[in-house]
């Protein structure tokens, strides 16, 4: 029997951006509400790996640094006093009967008549290039996110990718590195094409297309690099002092396949209202996925909106027929 002071209406699982608009906006629709989230603070992945990344995909904000937006974000969630739980990780997840949900952890059990999923990529690790020296080099010029702009000021920077956060990277390292390079293997960009064309405007010297990363160089840390041609075999080294991996996540989607999920390709697969294959439970921003998916911060914002609705509206029929 659980009781009722500890049952909520909405428990969110990840406080990011999506995970907090959505807390925002279930306080809004008059939710007792808890969030929940891994790590020691809110923001997600962009406070635990680049709170200094700019952002441009944000409705309202040109432009936006990392942290600021998630001191907005948390402004405006905290305004409805909702329960924040932090440093614990959701490990399971049950329905034990019509409008009762168990949440896992380490450090406890928590319920809730609703859950919803936003943790966005879920359990993820940097994608890796399998080079020699590469590993051991890890920190010392090696990087797959940069928590400091500062950091790189004045060095000589090597970005590998084609991607928003590989571009992203580049047009905000301009005016703080020396020089910025920028190396991409596929026939095109991954960017939003205008991100790619002010790139093509910039500073940065784009090596594109077919140009990837062949060698590290450097003993105790990084020194070079040797940039190789997929197409032509021609190489070149280049002196380098920092090289920012960003290609990508690889994500581990187990747990949520464990907990009974339906799971297609990298997500949980939701239907238009957000409702997963179990009762009560909702999945928004990039870790829910359906046809015609655009992972964008905003597009996240708006699942978590209709989410909430439909976790309201499911409440709400239950206390109709009792």
């Amino acid at each position: 029997m659980v009781l009722q002071s500890e049952m909520y209406d909405i428990t969110i699982v990840g406080a990011g951006p999506v995970g907090l608009y959505a807390t925002y906006y279930a306080g809004l629709r008059d939710c007792r509400t808890k969030i929940m989230e891994m790590y020691p603070e809110v923001g997600g992945r962009l406070i635990s790996m680049y709170p200094e990344k700019e952002i441009f995909d944000v409705a309202g904000h040109p432009k936006i640094v990392a942290a600021e937006l998630v001191r907005l974000l948390k402004e405006q969630a905290m305004q409805y006093r909702p329960t924040v739980v932090l440093h614990e990780r959701v490990t399971g997840l049950r329905v034990l009967g019509e409008r009762v949900i168990e949440l896992t952890t380490e450090q406890g059990i928590h319920y809730s008549q609703t859950a919803i999923i936003a943790v966005g990529s879920g359990a993820f690790v940097p994608r890796k290039l399998d080079i020699p020296h590469l590993i051991d080099l890890e920190g010392n010029g090696i990087y797959y996110y940069l928590q400091s702009l500062e950091s790189l000021r004045g060095k000589k920077v090597l970005i590998v990718g084609g991607g928003n956060s590989a571009v992203d990277w580049a047009l905000s390292l301009e005016g703080i590195a020396a020089e910025i390079t920028l190396a991409h293997r596929m026939y095109k960009f991954q960017a939003h094409e205008a991100m790619v064309d002010k790139l093509l405007a910039s500073s940065v010297r784009v090596m594109f297309p077919y140009f990837t990363l062949k060698a590290v160089l450097g003993e105790d840390r990084v020194t070079g690099a040797v940039i190789w041609n997929e197409r032509s075999g021609k190489e070149e080294e280049i002196a380098v002092d920092a090289i920012v991996l960003s290609i990508g996540m690889l994500t581990n989607l187990e747990p949520f396949r464990q907990w009974g999920l339906d799971i297609v390709g990298s997500g949980i697969a939701v239907a238009p209202d957000m409702s997963t294959n179990l009762p009560g439970v909702y999945a928004a921003g990039d870790i829910a996925t359906y046809p015609g998916k655009v992972l964008l911060i905003t597009a996240g914002s708006g699942e978590a909106a209709t989410a909430v609705n439909s976790a309201k509206e499911y409440i709400l029929a239950g206390d109709l027929g009792r």
